[in-house]
């Protein structure tokens, strides 16, 4: 918890000196948190040059808004919601695979999600297992681009990022609850999903 402390104090001196123009903390903020939005836009498209490009662009908004940044919330939680809008409106100009229309949807709050794409620790150096591991590793990125929307959002953020509940909730707008509700039911269709690769039916 001190640490969490010390991290938005150190986010928030460095958003002051960004917005009295001092490009050296804003080249800082890029720094820290460059690969943790990049990684989180990547698992949203699947895509790592589209990724690289919304990445930039998360960035380029935040430079260009920076002064309207207000310390009500994290740094993290403002980048994490610019990038989650672009992810959004990416996805609405890019319906082009058939099987990834329906997990585009904006509608349903009762979406699925994924555990992510945690790998399993390979216990021993068996090329079975690590075909089996990696085979798995690929079903959990296909369901997780299956999923809709809300869903994808809400796991990544809770089960890769770490972030809690109410950061999360402040990023994608919504109540507490409803949080917590797409998580359950994207854990729940994940499983569903993934139960031939688990070898058993949950």
């Amino acid at each position: 918890m001190l640490a969490v402390g010390k991290i938005m104090q150190a986010d928030t001196a460095l958003v002051l000196r960004a917005q009295a123009n001092d490009r050296a903390a804003f080249n800082e903020i890029v720094l820290r948190y460059k690969m943790r939005v990049y990684n989180y836009i990547f698992r949203m498209v699947h895509s790592a040059s589209d990724a690289e490009d919304l990445t930039q662009e998360t960035f380029v908004r935040a430079y260009l808004s920076i002064r309207s940044f207000q310390s009500r919330a994290s740094l993290n939680t403002w980048l994490f919601r610019i990038a989650t809008n672009l992810c959004i409106d990416f996805s609405r100009k890019n319906k082009r695979a058939a099987g990834l229309t329906s997990s585009l949807s904006q509608d349903a709050d009762g979406d699925e999600e994924d555990m992510c794409e945690r790998d399993i620790p390979d216990m021993a150096h068996d090329p079975q297992r690590h075909l089996m591991n990696k085979e798995l590793g690929n079903q959990l990125s296909l369901a997780l681009m299956e999923l809709p929307l809300k869903l994808r959002t809400v796991v990544l953020m809770y089960d890769i990022e770490g972030m809690a509940y109410e950061e999360i909730a402040s990023v994608v707008g919504c109540p507490l609850g409803t949080v917590k509700s797409r998580l359950f039911n994207a854990r729940c269709a994940l499983r569903e999903k993934l139960s031939p690769y688990l070898g058993t039916r949950i």
